[in-house]
């Protein structure tokens, strides 16, 4: 950003909506699935036909609440749903089902969460989580489609789309991206949504508008089309500094939606924007009130996975773990899950070598998940669900086992988890195929050791004239010699011995 933009305070606020991961759509039975041949998943309810009723997807409605408990906000005890009328040809009914506080109490109020931001913790309330179909699809300038026509898909119309909506707490491009992957984090954790944001079941629109610290909000700009939290943040600092040099050039800036272009990086205008009044909102009269018993509320309650926060919190006081790693390893429930199986078997695995639990296996786990196995998946390419076929959590809890048992080396386990990862068998298995089992028997140790020193005379004299660098030297050559399957510790005991001439 340019120096001209840091004398404004930008304020932000974030439309997120999120595809709820019902099998079927939200006011009928047709199913949802990303993709498919074009306009093959409709009925006459999705495709809004003459004399058709729509029916509540009460799955839907469970999803929603789901996560209004997760963000502390408040379930409402009867909701409605209102008609938002406005014209786009991927609109079949001239109107989609939505909610809206003037025209029937959305289903979740209030709330929030907690987020990094530039200056420490910052809490982002929510304004409202409410219920509300899809549109469909228009295709443009696509391959495989006469590019001086137009096309409409209606498959994702009525898919089931929670809209989650903050206030206006968000000061910075990075706390954006901060509450965006906080709010994809949360909705993966409790299972609503899966957050593909390149399939667009994640999506985002911002509102933005800049102010000299202490003044009233300044006009407002919608932001659309932004398809990744990178994509959002390069919006939004372009956006904060076009409106800085309107402003610092005596201009005004307009109330409007602007697209974000990915590949100019910047903004431009799509029309202006819409009041809630332009869309003159009114109670779907083909819908009856939702109502919301509270002991359906108590019973989705209790139904809530270990949130992260809380549960990157018992990784630290129950394992002893960094903050960091913590975080890291709950950044998604699969993973949190498997870390935690892992660290289970490898508890079972260790009962008959020490008294310690999982405490005391829970270091080891976490230090191989985030450095080697992260390598293997991303050098594979693997997805969680792929990871855990081909290693599952006590495979790799007995890999670590036969480490600590030495009877193999940590080289030689990287080795073997890159072949579990290609084969998708057990650690005991690779190392015995492939004779990989280390080498701890003095006498042939010692023999080894033997022919290195009398192979460097001139590199002994060095290092016991005091050059004791030299003894990683001797190291590597062992290990080289018996192609990594020296158990290190024994090596270092006997050149120790040897070069100090016991």
């Amino acid at each position: 950003m340019s120096d001209a933009v840091m004398k404004y305070e930008s304020v932000i606020g974030l439309e997120v909506h999120a595809q709820l991961l019902t099998n079927s759509k939200i006011f009928c039975g047709c199913p949802v699935a990303f993709g498919g041949e074009p306009n093959s998943r409709v009925c006459p309810i999705c495709l809004g036909m003459p004399g058709v009723l729509p029916v509540l997807n009460r799955r839907a409605v469970e999803y929603t609440i789901r996560m209004a408990l997760a963000v502390d906000g408040r379930v409402a005890e009867t909701s409605a749903f209102a008609r938002k009328n406005y014209f786009y040809p991927d609109l079949p009914k001239g109107y989609q089902i939505s909610q809206y506080d003037r025209a029937g109490e959305p289903i979740s109020l209030a709330g929030g969460i907690e987020i990094e931001g530039e200056d420490g913790p910052r809490f982002v309330r929510l304004r409202r989580i409410h219920l509300e179909e899809e549109a469909g699809k228009s295709i443009h300038n696509e391959p495989g489609y006469d590019p001086d026509l137009s096309y409409i898909d209606f498959n994702r119309t009525g898919v089931p789309l929670m809209e989650i909506v903050s206030e206006p707490d968000i000061r910075s491009p990075r706390e954006a991206s901060a509450y965006l992957a906080r709010l994809r984090q949360i909705l993966q954790y409790i299972g609503v949504c899966d957050g593909n944001m390149e399939e667009g079941s994640l999506r985002c629109d911002a509102n933005v508008s800049i102010r000299q610290p202490g003044d009233p909000l300044g006009e407002l700009v919608e932001i659309k089309n932004m398809n990744s939290m990178r994509s959002m943040e390069r919006a939004l600092e372009f956006e904060i500094d076009r409106q800085s040099e309107l402003l610092d050039d005596g201009g005004t800036v307009v109330r409007q939606t602007r697209l974000w272009n990915e590949e100019k990086r910047e903004t431009f205008p799509m029309r202006s924007k819409e009041e809630a009044h332009d869309y003159r909102y009114f109670p779907d009269p083909d819908l009856v009130t939702v109502e919301i018993a509270r002991s359906w509320v108590d019973e989705i309650g209790e139904t809530l996975p270990e949130l992260p926060d809380v549960r990157m919190r018992r990784f630290v006081d129950e394992y002893g773990l960094p903050q960091d790693m913590a975080r890291q390893l709950t950044e998604n429930r699969a993973r949190a899950d498997y870390f935690e199986a892992c660290v289970s078997h490898a508890a079972d695995e260790a009962s008959g070598r020490t008294v310690d639990g999982a405490a005391n296996e829970a270091r080891t786990v976490s230090n191989w998940m985030l450095s080697e196995l992260l390598r293997v998946q991303h050098e594979n390419r693997m997805d969680q669900q792929t990871l855990e076929a081909r290693i599952p959590s006590d495979h790799l809890a007995q890999l670590l086992g036969q480490i600590k048992e030495g009877k193999i080396s940590g080289k030689i386990g990287k080795d073997v988890l890159d072949n579990m990862a290609e084969t998708g068998k057990a650690p005991a298995s690779v190392i015995e195929e492939q004779g990989l089992v280390q080498i701890s028997d003095t006498g042939e140790l010692e023999g080894v050791v033997d022919g290195i020193l009398a192979e460097h005379p001139d590199d002994v004299a060095e290092y016991q004239a005091g050059k004791t660098k030299l003894l990683g030297f001797f190291m590597g050559q062992v290990m080289r010699a018996t192609q990594g399957k020296a158990n290190p510790k024994m090596v270092n005991e006997l050149l120790r011995k040897k070069l100090a001439g016991d």
